[in-house]
């Protein structure tokens, strides 16, 4: 099976040389249990999906971990969540950096456990699906857009060379099945299928739990309780508004987007990249596309999320993501657009004027293939999006 370099290699062996556990959390199938048996090939290894060990775990934890010589990777250590205090134990006595490395799909569930057992002792890194600067790296890049939408970046689908119509249903129907179940006594689960259909169709806009809940017919404390559900399960993510005030007329509501571009693709009923051209939702897609990229490579990269946001204020005027790095804030527009119209950076001159930032600070993403500074802005192709992790 091909084997696919992650960002997050580095700062995951780096850290291991530090702290006695690792905890790697992120979504099913995003690549957890390959990356760390390629990076620490000379571990045990162990899953906690497979019923047996799940069974030795529970019952007899401390015999359990006594039944490994050597440092050991725990595969979906979620599962289990009374043996943290255990890993606890051993850690402080054997006092040996890089001891355990505990893998979990559930990232509330193994937080948890963590804030109760392991504080000071883990360091916790997120891995998330394929970044387009890691499938770069390895070759694989498509001219087009719609392609890396309607495929998305789980990897699965690079490594087993599966198409989405082929892995997409079966992922939703584990995800329903096994994730949700777990996490939440929902019981229908129809349901909730419907809401996270409902999401994907929100993508890029402001989150309205209440009309939301209205379309799917439950209540607001349920569908709030629903959006947490898909966050602690690495299925969406919320970009925030902009924090400073203006003006006093700025939204609160957050915009809603997907980790992975191709899951909300599928769960839209789009059957073809072809399709996307012509679809409503495209200049949606695309933006989620662009800032999920930025949310993913930052992630990756530094360990921490990037401090993105939006603006919006009551008389309409919005930049789509504001990307703060403390001593400096980039403005960037995105336009699915292969044609660059005016129009485009009048939204970028607004916030120019209103935050008195410059133009080397403004940015417009877009589905073209140049990428060129301008007077307004620097327009900058979706195949460059490295730009914004230079130094």
């Amino acid at each position: 099976m091909r084997i696919i370099n992650r960002t997050l290699s580095k700062r995951l062996k780096g850290l291991s040389l530090k702290f006695p556990v690792i905890a790697l959390v992120g979504p099913r199938q995003s690549g957890k249990t390959t990356l760390v048996r390629h990076v620490f090939t000379d571990y045990n290894y162990i899953s906690l999906e497979e019923p047996d060990n799940r069974l030795f775990a529970q019952q007899d934890p401390r015999g359990f971990l006594n039944s490994f010589t050597g440092k050991i990777i725990i595969d979906e250590a979620q599962r289990v969540p009374d043996l943290f205090s255990y890993i606890q134990t051993k850690a402080d006595d054997n006092n040996i950096n890089g001891q355990f490395i505990l893998t979990g799909s559930q990232n509330f569930l193994l937080h948890e456990k963590i804030s109760q057992s392991l504080a000071g002792r883990v360091a916790i890194l997120k891995l998330l699906p394929f970044t387009i600067f890691e499938l770069k790296a390895e070759k694989i890049e498509y001219d087009r857009f719609e392609e890396n939408i309607f495929n998305g970046f789980y990897p699965p689908l690079y490594k087993r060379k599966l198409k989405p119509e082929e892995w997409f249903p079966n992922y939703v129907h584990t995800y329903l099945e096994k994730d949700v179940r777990q996490i939440k006594n929902i019981l229908d689960l129809g349901q909730f299928h419907l809401f996270l259909k409902m999401c994907a169709g929100r993508v890029g806009q402001q989150l309205n739990l209440s009309s939301l809940a209205a379309d799917c017919g439950i209540s607001h404390t349920t569908a709030r309780s629903w959006i947490s559900l898909l966050e602690s399960s690495f299925i969406i993510f919320l970009q925030r508004p902009y924090y400073k005030n203006f003006n006093k007329r700025l939204t609160k509501m957050p915009k809603l987007y997907f980790y992975d571009i191709g899951l909300a693709t599928f769960l839209l009923g789009i059957k073809s990249s072809l399709e996307i051209q012509l679809h409503y939702a495209k200049g949606a897609l695309f933006e989620n596309f662009v800032i999920a990229e930025l949310m993913k490579h930052q992630t990756h990269l530094y360990n921490n999320p990037p401090e993105i946001y939006y603006y919006r204020d009551k008389r309409g005027h919005e930049v789509d993501c504001l990307i703060d790095y403390g001593a400096q804030v980039k403005a960037i527009e995105i336009k699915a657009s292969q044609t660059i119209s005016g129009s485009f950076f009048k939204e970028l001159l607004f916030w120019n004027e209103l935050s008195n930032s410059v133009p080397e600070d403004s940015y417009l993403v877009y589905g073209g293939s140049e990428t060129q500074k301008r007077t307004k802005a620097t327009v900058v192709s979706w195949k460059n999006l490295e730009i914004f992790f230079k130094q």
